[in-house]
């Protein structure tokens, strides 16, 4: 695969060739600007873009050029050079300002849409993160995402989503580099992203690039800020129900610098006011923080971490706890004008636990897995045509799945799941390719070895689950070992100056497997890993679509088609057993499912009006020869369909409006067809699987902003919101029960969750 890349990459070169090279940043604080464009203005499509640390290399023939440096939101630079030999030339642009009005920066060509090889990526802009209303005024990054096509909330109350017919364990969610495996605060109402600390979010729901694997259906990578290497700052946000603080400065100024950005929920402190729930607890609390240097021209180290604990109890009775861990040690080092690294040690944990206690029961259940990962990255310009990647990744996993500690209680058992090992090792190259000036393409490859490993022992089983052997293998001992190949290929061809069609094919392999028996997902999943009985799940997806945009960019529309095929799909049996069994695998089924659809997203990106309309229309199958007869039946996550409408407004220099309103198909669930009494009482019969549907969803949230100041370093603001606005009573959760007045008859009871639900937040920084 190397070979072909450098093959590709290399040209005859009829004259001597020279290259210039550096890092683009904001001129005002410093930060590394993702995707800034540099072209040449007397060469038309020649160019390149800078990347994730802010780097560029441009390879041109011995001459005078001027440079051309761009980002949104920024003001565009010219720059003369004598390319004679190879030049470092680091960049800083400096933003837009006008009368000091509010400033929407994006690293991103106003025409990436049309131009961009990637396909089904899109990055988030955080000026309108901010301004999008959500529940209890916390901005969300999850949230915002949800609203666009294609990529569907898990239910309301819940930070779980699924991408193009994926499950949620199917997302790989990267918080600088670090898998989080459980993105959510207080059982999935909050994500655990603080908007505060993150500088870049991009979501790829297709044909993802070979550097990214181990989920099949989505990469969520966000990049956390760096922090202001020029001056000293402070800002947060005072809100009904949680606090922020952001602090940020330099270490050495113009050297590094660093940010810490704490969040605080409060609801506990008003329970106190109350005898009847003042033991109770309900708060979660994360903290980010991030520090870089650079050592010299050709050198920088950054370190970074999150930490987050949410904590649930009613009195003594009953309690859960539960957060994340991560932190990522990474070294930037430039070789020469052409080749770039980037080496990562990667940290990360998630754990929970459960406490109960009853009269003379008391006990607690655990749970873990923890991952420590080595990533080696080379990035090479041979040339403006060509830009390849090269690296090596290499994750050790630890997953406890659970334990349950009796202390000594009467009737209950010392529960020891035996913990599992894996080690997974991936090779990845891929190169971006521009052959013309009409047709760009991204092209790769990834190869990934997944190996489970003792102590512990392993079980074979038969048809009907039960055990038939018993295997016992020694410490680091190999299990079993699944390689497998995951061919990437993204390309877009211009039709015209504002106009294209792209396609894309993407194979992904995931082995590690979210063990889950509701539509959400809750802290108490069960992770598990591919071993002897649990084959990896492999993903093939095609997809294509035509974008246009209109009004000199001020338009953007979007099509695209895709279909997927998912292998090794794991479902439980009817009556599974779940509750703390070691033999978890004999109760799983496996077989295959596949997903389809359409997505529609038109959008408004400047002016004083802006926003988006999005349609998706989808369909989300599994087919398990144990599960309604081997027949195809709708997921639990498939929704027909799906509308979103996002629109901000700039009422005034100060007053900024905004609105949603959401749409879609009720959830496939499976509800009873019958009932039967056995000695005098009542038990629900079940036939298909999934044959039912949850009510449509829709809800209209409403916010606005109010600037009281502005200055280039003071700021203040405050944010008012009403989120389902007219009151809607969305299902939740429909039950069962016998009719009291008549226990012939039975019926549904729906539990809903929020309804207009106000809140107000002040902002400052200065």
């Amino acid at each position: 695969m190397l070979t072909l890349l450098l093959a590709t990459a290399f040209t005859t070169q009829a004259q001597q060739k020279h290259s210039i090279s550096g890092t683009i940043k904001d001129k005002k604080n410093g930060e590394d600007l993702i995707g800034a464009t540099i072209s040449v203005t007397q060469l038309k499509g020649t160019g390149t873009r800078s990347n994730t640390y802010g780097f560029y290399s441009l390879t041109l023939p011995q001459g005078n050029y001027e440079l051309k440096v761009s980002a949104i939101g920024f003001t565009t630079q010219y720059i003369s050079i004598e390319l004679n030999k190879d030049i470092q030339q680091d960049i800083q642009l400096e933003s837009v300002s006008s009368n000091l009005k509010e400033v929407k920066v994006k690293a991103t060509r106003k025409d990436q849409n049309v131009t961009d090889a990637q396909m089904g990526m899109t990055k988030l802009n955080m000026t309108e993160i901010n301004k999008i209303p959500v529940l209890m005024g916390e901005r969300d990054v999850i949230k915002t995402m949800t609203l666009l096509p294609g990529i569907k909330s898990a239910g309301e109350g819940n930070t779980g989503f699924n991408v193009r017919g994926g499950a949620s364990d199917q997302n790989l969610i990267l918080l600088d580099e670090a898998p989080v495996y459980n993105a959510s605060h207080l059982l999935g109402f909050f994500s655990t992203f603080n908007s505060d600390a993150i500088k870049d979010v991009q979501i790829y729901k297709g044909g993802m690039p070979a550097e990214y694997g181990g989920r099949l259906s989505s990469v969520l990578d966000i990049k956390m800020k760096e922090g202001n290497d020029k001056n000293y700052s402070v800002s947060g946000g005072l809100g009904l129900i949680s606090s922020r603080l952001n602090i940020e400065g330099p270490i050495v100024k113009e050297k590094g610098s660093f940010i810490i950005t704490g969040r605080r929920t409060y609801v506990d402190q008003f329970l106190k006011l109350s005898n009847k729930y003042k033991d109770n607890k309900l708060y979660f609390y994360d903290v980010n923080a991030k520090a870089n240097y650079r050592i010299n021209k050709n050198n920088r180290i950054f370190l970074s971490g999150y930490f987050g604990r949410d904590k649930i109890g009613v009195g003594n009775a009953f309690g859960i706890d539960w957060g994340n861990a991560t932190g990522t040690a990474r070294w930037n080092h430039v070789f020469n004008s052409k080749w770039f690294s980037n080496t990562s040690l990667i940290y990360s944990n998630y754990d929970y636990k459960i406490s109960i206690k009853s009269g003379t029961t008391d006990f607690d259940i655990t749970s873990r897995i923890k991952d420590i990962n080595f990533k080696h990255e080379f990035n090479f310009f041979p040339n403006p045509k060509n830009s390849i990647k090269i690296g090596i990744n290499s994750i050790y996993h630890t997953v406890v799945p659970g334990q349950v500690d009796s202390k000594g209680t009467t009737g209950i058992n010392d529960v020891k799941l035996q913990d599992r090992y894996a080690w997974e090792n991936a090779i990845y190259a891929s190169n971006e390719w521009k052959p013309s000036e009409k047709l760009s393409i991204i092209y790769g490859l990834r190869l990934t070895s997944f190996s489970a490993l003792g102590k512990g022992d392993f079980y074979s089983y038969d048809s009907s689950g039960n055990v038939t052997a018993t295997k016992t293998y020694g410490s680091g001992e190999f299990v079993k070992t699944y390689v497998n190949l995951e061919p990437r290929i993204s390309a877009s061809y211009l039709l015209g100056t504002s106009n294209s069609v792209k396609a894309a094919y993407a194979r992904n392999v995931q082995n590690l497997h979210l063990i889950s028996n509701s539509t959400t997902t809750s802290p108490t999943d069960l992770w598990v890993t591919s071993n002897n009985n649990i084959k990896p799940e492999i993903s093939d997806q095609v997809s294509a679509g035509y974008f246009q945009n209109f009004d000199d960019n001020k338009y953007e529309l979007g099509v695209e088609a895709y279909y997927k095929t998912m292998q090794n799909q794991i479902d439980y049996k009817n009556g599974a057993n779940t509750q703390a069994n070691d033999k978890i695998e004999g109760e799983l089924l496996s077989g295959k499912g596949r997903a389809y659809g359409i997505e529609l997203l038109l959008r408004k990106k400047t002016g004083r009006f802006t926003g988006w309309a999005g349609y998706t229309l989808s369909r989300t199958e599994r087919k398990i020869n144990q599960i309604n007869n081997g027949n195809w039946y709708a997921a639990r996550q498939d929704r027909t369909h799906d509308v979103s409408l996002v629109g901000m407004y700039d009422l005034t220099k100060r007053w900024t409006i905004s609105g949603t309103w959401v749409y879609n198909t009720g959830n496939a669930v499976t509800f009873p067809s019958g009932k039967y009494t056995i000695d005098n009482q009542v038990f629900f019969s079940y036939t298909d699987r999934n044959a039912y549907r949850m009510p449509a969803y829709h809800r209209l949230d409403i916010g606005a902003t109010y600037t009281k100041k502005r200055s280039d370093r003071r700021e203040s603001s405050w944010s008012f919101s009403v989120y389902n606005a007219y009151g809607r009573q969305n299902a939740y959760s429909i039950d069962f029960e016998e009719d009291p007045n008549d226990a012939s008859k039975t019926r549904a009871v729906q539990t809903s969750l929020f309804r207009w639900v106000p809140s107000i937040t002040y902002n400052f920084k200065f």
